[in-house]
């Protein structure tokens, strides 16, 4: 019996001890970002051309492109973007250190004569 108790004891104590350390690791856990871009192409076919470059720039950076411009957009409210991009970044920091990045900037001459950003932003995903 007395050995009984010391397995329950010692699969309590477990439990309480791996359930604390999971909380302490979901806290520690941050929050992916997003980097969404909406352009407009100037130059298509120029436009293809830098959207292949600037994704293999993410993906050096860390990031992963998970929307590109080759998905239909379908408008439910306003207008449809005529060009879309989502990228994701394990945080903000790393997606703001892509934003600022020479290897990002030396696209900028290219980019800037194949399309036009109308809107580009950082969404930060909300954990529970």
């Amino acid at each position: 019996m007395h050995a009984t108790r010391q397995v329950l004891a010692a699969s309590l104590i477990g439990v309480v001890v791996g359930g604390a350390a999971v909380q302490g690791l979901h806290a520690q856990a941050k929050p992916k970002a997003y980097l969404v871009t909406e352009t407009e192409a100037i130059d298509a076919p120029a436009a293809v051309a830098v959207s292949q470059k600037t994704q293999g720039v993410i993906r050096a950076a860390g990031g992963r492109t998970i929307i590109s411009n080759r998905g239909v957009i379908t408008a439910v409210v306003g207008t449809a973007p005529g060009r879309f991009g989502v990228s994701e970044w394990e945080s903000v920091e790393k997606a703001q250190t892509y934003v600022n990045s020479p290897e990002r900037k030396a696209l900028a001459p290219e980019r800037d004569q194949a399309i036009k950003i109308l809107r580009q932003f950082i969404i930060e995903e909300f954990l529970n």
